[in-house]
């Protein structure tokens, strides 16, 4: 009687088990969509998700993990985010917000008070709101805050250490433009914003985000800098285009940005796990688990200031369009009202989320090499998913 009992329950959990399987990977595969715009783009590798109403309902990869080798893509391969990373920052900041440790009007000055007297007088009045939206005033990278990236990465200490020591020198300088006039997207700012979280919180900015994010949210794949290991290439490396030749760029010291930058972008997670970020925002809080309100996420997803169109903007930086906190508002040609959305990139890799917050519509798309033309491929793939898929809901 018990081998039967046992033989029984041996059978059901093996169907069990196919049944999940099956359910997993019911979603429509793309890979053979990818495909020919690896060749048409010279991209080493393409990965992209769509999902609706809190489903995955395609997904798929193309490619390669390094040009010019055979080591094929896989689904849960980890990506570089870039600048997605800002709007994980700037959840991190609502939810002090929410506990009372910071607000939206708090200041450099008041977080930093041991630092006024060296202070520029402007400076010191900008809001953590400011920071997040890009309206602090703190230019765009350029060779004075590079220097100051460099200098504060041989200081002694942990990274929360060394972005103190980065606000302490940075805080000496002028603005460009008086805080809250207008739109300058600036990666200093959100660098500083990751210290102010820092200060509040009483944690590193890498320890908040793995706690407070990547394991509520289970992105099991999720980490920080490099996505692929020390002489490893365990998942797809950066790449870029130098002298018309494809050069890959293996994890160390120029296989991202300064790890001080992380508040600014250096997440990284397999294009799976990206999805399921982007389905947690699609819901605007009605989708479990809460690690903030309803009405705090549409704070986050809220336009704040206009960004002027630009022709040479940076892939990976907002084109134009709306900026909001971590996120930007953007109106493709291709959809008849705009979308929430952002874009990142470390020169080397280059994802695009893309949100319909009243169709609960989502996709996201990454490529390993950076540069105009892997923008463009992103963005006639996101154009030809939004055409097949959005167009079918039905609310």
């Amino acid at each position: 009687m018990r081998k039967m009992v046992r033989c029984i329950y041996i059978i059901f959990f093996a169907l069990s088990m196919v049944f999940i399987s099956q359910h997993a990977y019911s979603q429509e595969n793309l890979n053979s969509m990818l495909t020919p715009y690896l060749s048409e783009y010279e991209l080493p590798a393409i990965a992209v998700a769509v999902a609706k109403n809190g489903k995955i309902v395609a997904a798929g990869v193309a490619g390669v993990r390094k040009a010019g080798t055979n080591i094929s893509v896989k689904i849960n391969d980890r990506f570089h985010l870039g600048s997605d990373t800002k709007a994980f920052t700037a959840l991190l900041a609502a939810m002090l917000v929410e506990e009372g440790k910071l607000a939206w009007h708090t200041t450099i000055g008041e977080v930093f008070p041991e630092l006024l007297e060296k202070m520029d007088p402007g400076i010191r009045q900008v809001t953590l709101e400011q920071l997040l939206s890009h309206t602090s005033g703190i230019p765009t990278d350029n060779e004075e805050t590079l220097n100051v990236y460099r200098e504060a990465m041989l200081q002694e200490g942990n990274l929360d250490e060394m972005r103190y020591w980065l606000v302490k020198e940075w805080v000496k300088k002028p603005l460009i433009f008086q805080s809250g006039s207008r739109f300058a997207y600036s990666n200093m700012g959100y660098t500083i914003a990751g210290a102010m979280i820092e200060r509040r919180a009483k944690k590193t900015w890498e320890e908040l985000m793995v706690e407070r994010i990547f394991i509520p949210l289970k992105l099991k794949t999720a980490g920080l800098g490099p996505q692929a290991s020390s002489g490893k290439i365990d998942a797809p490396i950066g790449h870029k285009i130098i002298d018309g030749k494809i050069k890959a760029f293996l994890s160390g010291p120029n296989g991202d940005v300064p790890p001080i930058l992380g508040p600014a972008g250096n997440a990284h997670m397999s294009i799976l796990d990206f999805i399921k970020w982007a389905q947690w925002n699609a819901a605007e809080g009605m989708r479990a688990p809460q690690l903030v309100k309803p009405e705090t996420i549409k704070k986050l997803h809220t336009p704040i200031i206009d960004v002027s169109v630009k022709k040479d903007t940076p892939p990976g930086t907002p084109p134009g369009g709306k900026y909001c906190l971590g996120w930007g508002e953007t109106f493709p040609e291709w959809t008849q009202k705009p979308l929430l959305s952002h874009g990142g990139s470390n020169g080397m890799n280059l994802a695009h989320i893309w949100i319909d917050t009243q169709k609960d519509y989502t996709m996201v798309l990454i490529t390993n090499i950076g540069g105009k033309k892997a923008d463009e491929a992103l963005r006639a793939i996101a154009k030809e998913l939004y055409q097949r898929y959005a167009k079918k809901i039905k609310r």
